[in-house]
């Protein structure tokens, strides 16, 4: 069964939390299979990022999955942040090591805390079982602190093998990185679902900063496009659309058991998108 799905992060003031409530409004009719909520950059958003889950886990009625990183935690944090996600309702998580915090190049493990996800993933199923399932994030086109791709991949085995249950990519922009991802991924042994994360350009000042935090690449022709229109802000919003449409047919055509959409808090892309694949 094909999976489509949200992310969003927790509105940072009010004005925000208005936009982000007309947004929810637009893509709830959509009937997503679920929505995850990021734990914000160096675990800065806690508070906000359960008060969110709670809002849409149980007053909107959202299968909600709540992301949870290794960042500031220690042991005894860990285990109080999950037995208050389990007393919401919670059984989805995404469990990831998290960003370094701010001002820092590395991340540093807390006192008495994590160093990798697979540590955390392995902490949380010893703790509770089989009482959440456990989603984690993957990188097509390796992590940009591994070493190499068979590093990565050797790291990305580990966090299935002490219980991940799903994983969900880094966004890309060639579908043919994540079909090759996903290749050596079930030939190194990696069975679970490999869900692709779909970021769709909507102005050109984002692709700098997106191609440096995921290290994408960028097909020739797309860059060319938004390169050559970068002045005009509609049309750039159309290019990404539309490329983010065909790429996510592609991706459904060729046995993608899904996608999942960084939403950026944004509603209208996705919805256009969204709504162009319900006939696919």
């Amino acid at each position: 069964m094909r999976t489509f799905s949200f992310e969003f992060f927790p509105p940072k003031d009010e004005i925000a939390a208005v936009d982000f409530g007309i947004n929810i409004g637009r893509l709830l009719r959509l009937s997503p299979s679920f929505v995850t909520v990021t734990y914000g950059a160096g675990g800065s958003s806690n508070e906000r990022t359960f008060a969110l889950v709670d809002y849409l886990h149980n007053k909107v009625g959202l299968n909600t999955v709540a992301h949870y990183t290794c960042v500031t935690s220690s042991r005894e944090k860990v285990k109080a942040d999950l037995a208050t996600l389990r007393a919401m309702g919670i059984n989805r998580l995404m469990l990831l090591r998290g960003d370094p915090q701010k001002g820092d190049e590395q991340f540093h493990a807390p006192v008495d805390g994590f160093s990798y996800a697979s540590e955390l993933i392995d902490f949380t199923r010893k703790l509770y079982g089989n009482d959440f399932s456990i989603g984690s994030g993957a990188y097509p086109e390796k992590h940009p602190e591994a070493p190499s791709a068979a590093e990565d991949l050797k790291y990305l085995k580990k966090k299935v093998e002490v219980g991940c249950d799903f994983l969900i990519t880094q966004f890309f922009f060639d579908n043919s990185r994540y079909f090759d991802f996903v290749s050596r991924a079930r030939a190194a042994g990696i069975a679970c679902p490999i869900i692709p994360g779909i970021l769709p350009i909507t102005h050109y000042s984002q692709l700098e900063r997106f191609v440096r935090i995921s290290g994408a690449h960028i097909p020739k022709e797309f860059l060319q496009d938004l390169e050559a229109n970068k002045t005009t802000t509609n049309k750039i919003a159309q290019i990404g659309r539309d490329f983010a449409i065909a790429q996510c047919r592609d991706l459904l055509m060729s046995g993608a058991p899904g996608i999942h959409f960084y939403t950026l808090n944004k509603s209208r892309a996705t919805v256009e998108i969204f709504e162009s694949l319900l006939g696919t």
